[in-house]
């Protein structure tokens, strides 16, 4: 039987540990349980300190659940109070949300977007330009072009690991060096690359090679138009000290893999991702908003609870 004694008291951990324990658990269930558990802990998790990375990572598995995600993730912005260094935002993305994170956070180093078929080029671009200190950047699945890589690559040049990442395409062998040529010219800081199921071609390829000198890290896994060989392989061996090619396993990477070879011609799809389930057509209507951090959902992530 358990002692009084032997029973751990939450309450008596010294503060910086119980932050460091409620900073491990997510933007989401911070501000949905964890700040009201007790005014200790809400305390604790009003502290701007306690932002400066913002994970609102989610499997595209809380739309049906009470909770709306662009106003949580506003919310968590804005308590960092400009301490904000990173933030991964799956699904729900807009344009909207990115300016807010941009405005607020020009101190931003990390961000990644993944699955935001709500955010455009445009948007995209106008939040780079706000983002001068960004060190590393991952789109995922998103329908961005390169028109926006050659922004994003003049107004960050700090940026120093991109991932850039589509579906994979076997069937149309569609080859298109666009996204390559706007890496290529535009971010000469590189350090670490991964362009997953890319379209480029060797052409594409050397072209990453002559104008991202400080390459050590390349992912071209999925990538079914490069073709090592010869001189190019030499290259890429030497220069490249982890070096991933077209046709290495996938079992480490994060996403669904398998290979798009059917259906319509990927041109329907901006960046091949015509073989992921877009959202139904209220879908924009649901996450639309103005970028106000006072305008109401239904919940307040204060902690108060509204009908």
């Amino acid at each position: 039987m358990t002692t009084a004694a032997e029973t751990r008291n939450w309450l008596e951990l010294p503060l910086d540990v119980t932050a460091s324990i409620l900073s491990r658990i997510g933007a989401i269930e911070i501000l949905n349980s964890a700040q009201n558990v007790c005014s200790l802990w809400r305390n604790i998790c009003k502290d701007p300190l306690m932002w400066r990375s913002i994970d609102m990572h989610n499997l595209g598995d809380l739309w049906d659940m009470d909770y709306d995600l662009a106003k949580m993730c506003v919310h968590a912005v804005d308590r960092s109070c400009g301490h904000l260094l990173d933030i991964n935002v799956e699904y729900f993305g807009t344009d909207a949300l990115l300016l807010h994170i941009s405005e607020r956070s020009v101190h931003l180093k990390r961000l990644r977007i993944v699955s935001c078929y709500n955010i455009s080029d445009e948007g995209l671009s106008e939040a780079a330009l706000k983002l001068p200190f960004l060190e590393e950047l991952e789109i995922s699945y998103c329908s961005i072009s390169k028109d926006a890589l050659e922004t994003i690559g003049r107004s960050c040049p700090l940026l120093k690991s991109f991932k850039f990442n589509v579906q994979g395409c076997r069937r149309f062998h569609l080859e298109s060096d666009d996204e390559a040529l706007a890496i290529a010219q535009t971010m000469p800081e590189l350090r670490h690359l991964q362009l997953f199921g890319n379209k480029l071609t060797n052409d594409g390829l050397l072209a990453i090679l002559n104008g991202c000198p400080h390459l050590e890290y390349l992912d071209l896994r999925q990538c079914f138009n490069v073709s090592l060989g010869g001189n190019l392989e030499k290259r890429c061996v030497e220069r490249i000290k982890n070096l991933r090619r077209p046709n290495d396993s996938t079992l480490d990477y994060e996403f669904y893999t398998e290979v798009h070879d059917t259906g319509s011609s990927d041109e329907d799809y901006p960046s091949g991702i015509s073989d992921i389930d877009f959202m139904s057509d209220d879908y924009d209507d649901y996450f639309e908003f103005s970028g106000d951090s006072d305008y109401d959902f239904g919940y307040d992530y204060d902690g108060v609870l509204f009908d």
